[in-house]
C-alpha cells in the first residue's frame, strides 16, 4: 500500500506540473496604449477567458510596436491581438491564424489636432513634423502617411511609440497633428481627449485580428473560439467588451484581410531578410 500511495503522489505531482506548463497561454496585445492602460483593460478579459477555457491566459504586451513585431515574428505569443497589416505579415511567418475580430466594424485611422488649432485641412500640415505611433501602425500611421504623400503634402514623421503618446504630444502642442484610431482616441483619458479634435478620417478596413500561434492544438483553439464568441451573449462578457470599445466579436477567416493585402504594403519586408 505504501508503494502504491507513493506512486500516486509522484504521478499526481508530475501531472500537475506538466498540466500547469501546458495550460499557460500568453495573450500579446499590440502596444497602442501604455502598458499600464492595456493591463487595466485586458487583464480582466484574460481572467474571463481563463475561467471559460480552463487555461491560464496571461496578459502580455511590449514596450513599443517594433518590439511587439519582433516577438510576433519569433512566435512568442500564444494568442495575439494585432493590427490588420501585422496579421497579413505574421500569418505568412510564423503562421498566426485569425480566430476572431470585431463584428460590424471597419477600422479607421484618424489625424488629430488641438481643439483650439486653426488647422482645418491636411494641406495645412505641409512642411510640418507629425507624430505617429510607429512606421507600421496600420490605420494610425500607414494610411494617413500614404494619403498625405499621395496629396503631395511634405512632412517629417516622428515616431513616439504608442497612440497614447501621440495624443499627449499633440495635446501639449509639441506637434501640430498626429495619427491614431478612433477606438484608442475614445479610450484616452478625458483630460487629454477633451483638448483634441479629429481633423480627418481614413477609409475603413477589416479591423485588428485576434490570432493564434500555429503551434496551438485544435482542442485549445476550439475552446478559445467558444470563449471569445460566448462573450457576445454573456452579460459579464458584454461588459468586458465594452471596456475596450467592442460591441461584439465574430469568428474570422484569413481571407477577411484581403482588403489590406490589396494595398501591397511592404514596410516590414526587412524583418524577413
Amino acid at each position: 500500500m505504501k508503494y502504491i500511495f507513493a506512486f500516486c503522489i509522484t504521478l499526481s505531482l508530475s501531472t500537475i506540473a506538466n498540466t500547469a506548463h501546458a495550460e499557460t497561454l500568453t495573450f500579446g496585445i499590440v502596444p497602442q496604449q501604455s502598458a499600464k492602460t492595456l493591463a487595466r483593460l485586458w487583464t480582466p478579459i484574460c481572467n474571463y477567458l481563463s475561467e471559460k477555457t480552463g487555461y491560464t491566459i496571461q496578459f502580455s504586451t511590449a514596450k513599443d510596436i517594433p518590439t511587439f513585431e519582433r516577438r510576433l515574428l519569433k512566435g512568442e505569443y500564444d494568442i495575439a491581438y494585432m493590427n490588420p497589416y501585422h496579421y497579413t505579415v505574421f500569418h505568412e511567418k510564423p503562421g498566426y491564424e485569425a480566430i476572431a475580430h470585431q463584428a460590424d466594424k471597419r477600422i479607421k485611422g484618424i489625424v488629430v489636432v488641438k481643439k483650439d488649432s486653426d488647422i482645418t485641412s491636411l494641406q495645412q500640415l505641409n512642411n510640418s513634423q507629425l507624430a505617429f505611433p510607429s512606421p507600421a501602425a496600420f490605420a494610425a500611421s500607414v494610411l494617413p502617411r500614404a494619403k498625405m504623400k499621395a496629396d503631395g503634402i511634405e512632412f517629417e514623421p516622428k515616431y513616439v511609440s504608442s497612440h497614447d503618446s501621440v495624443y499627449l504630444n499633440v495635446s501639449k502642442g509639441l506637434f501640430p497633428a498626429g495619427g491614431g484610431v478612433e477606438r484608442t482616441f475614445n479610450n484616452t483619458p478625458p483630460k487629454v481627449k477633451e483638448t483634441l479634435r479629429i481633423l480627418w478620417r481614413t477609409p475603413g478596413y477589416t479591423p485588428h485580428a485576434i490570432a493564434s500561434n500555429p503551434e496551438l492544438n485544435t482542442d485549445t483553439l476550439q475552446k478559445l473560439k467558444q470563449a471569445l464568441i460566448g462573450m457576445n451573449n454573456d452579460p459579464e462578457g458584454q461588459a468586458l467588451l465594452k471596456t475596450i470599445k467592442f460591441s461584439q466579436l465574430k469568428l474570422a477567416n484569413n481571407e477577411d484581410w484581403n482588403d489590406v493585402r490589396e494595398l501591397n504594403i511592404t514596410l516590414l519586408d526587412h524583418l524577413f531578410k
